[in-house]
């Protein structure tokens, strides 16, 4: 059985080869190609989870799943906070092919489906960048919005001060672009014409009256239902798309409090971004309008960049 650890992950998971890939991916699973469970999360101490999420390509084709845990503490520790394994599973024979660093698959292919979102739903003239947050997802997705948008500008803000200006640095020499580090999160998406809250937060960071008319959002950080990186006003007056409506209305927290509150109803996840690519749904639809594309993550993302993996080992 092949064995792809982080470090062969990192070199060759580029944006490039992710970002076509996880767009690819999300219209067969909105166009019901592929097959899939909701994912299983099971609580551990701390705020720790582990999680499970199986699915397949289509049926005869790759399957697999995701076992991941989830250890937000780790960062501090210099360690990913998501680490566990992709299994793959060879559609011919039905035997284990390949098992995967599943830390590092979720780290690129996160941000890459962020920036096929963006490059769907943001203006075409977007250069201003924010990012809140400055653990792996606010790199990684820095990087990957990138690929996607011609940045001139990055503003960077966090619980710590001094931890923001430290990753604003280092963002900034790596991609060649001023990145500069807020104390204020209102300040730091003042600008912004695209904005990622990829946080641990437990509550809103991000307020709908400080978004400007025109932005996009990457709503990323809470991956369950619980903790909320929003306010109720933006997800009220966003064009709101989901990776997986399924998903987002049983564990997408920002929607599901909107919901309780009253605010919405099930008909404000106007779709799936899937769909969007596909051209089955219209995304941005002014250039005065808000959009939020809300990431859970999903399997089929996590065994589409797996398998290429795999097929360019087999074929090196």
């Amino acid at each position: 059985m092949r064995v792809i650890d982080r470090q062969e992950v990192a070199q060759r998971l580029t944006y490039e080869l992710c970002i076509p890939i996880v767009r690819e991916a999300m219209i067969a699973f909105s166009t019901g190609q592929t097959r899939q469970l909701l994912r299983s999360i099971i609580p551990l101490a701390e705020g720790r989870m582990f999680g499970l999420m199986p699915g397949a390509m289509g049926e005869d084709a790759p399957f697999g799943a995701k076992m991941i845990s989830v250890y937000p503490e780790n960062f501090a520790k210099g360690r990913q906070s998501h680490q566990g394994l992709i299994v793959l599973f060879d559609p011919a024979t039905g035997a284990p092919a390949c098992v995967v660093h599943a830390g590092e698959v979720t780290a690129i292919r996160t941000a890459a489906a962020s920036a096929a979102a963006t490059d769907a739903l943001a203006r075409p003239e977007a250069r201003r960048l924010a990012v809140l947050g400055y653990g792996e997802q606010a790199a990684t997705h820095a990087r990957a919005i990138s690929k996607v948008r011609p940045l001139e500008q990055i503003a960077v803000w966090g619980r710590s001060l001094e931890r923001a200006q430290a990753f604003a640095a280092s963002i900034g020499d790596e991609l060649g672009v001023p990145a500069a580090a807020f104390a204020d999160a209102k300040d730091a998406v003042a600008e912004a014409a695209i904005i990622c809250t990829v946080s641990a937060a437990k509550e809103p960071i991000l307020k709908g009256a400080w978004v400007a008319p025109g932005t996009h959002v990457n709503v990323v950080g809470s991956s369950y239902a619980g903790p909320v990186e929003i306010d109720d006003e933006l997800v009220v007056r966003a064009r709101f798309i989901a990776d997986s409506r399924e998903g987002v209305m049983a564990q997408g927290a920002e929607y599901l409090k909107a919901k309780e509150a009253g605010l919405i109803d099930e008909r404000h996840v106007v779709g799936e971004i899937g769909q969007v690519f596909a051209g089955q749904l219209e995304g941005r639809q002014n250039p005065f309008q808000v959009t939020i594309y809300k990431s859970l993550g999903h399997v089929v993302q996590d065994l589409a960049s797996a398998w290429a993996l795999f097929k360019q080992s087999e074929n090196a």
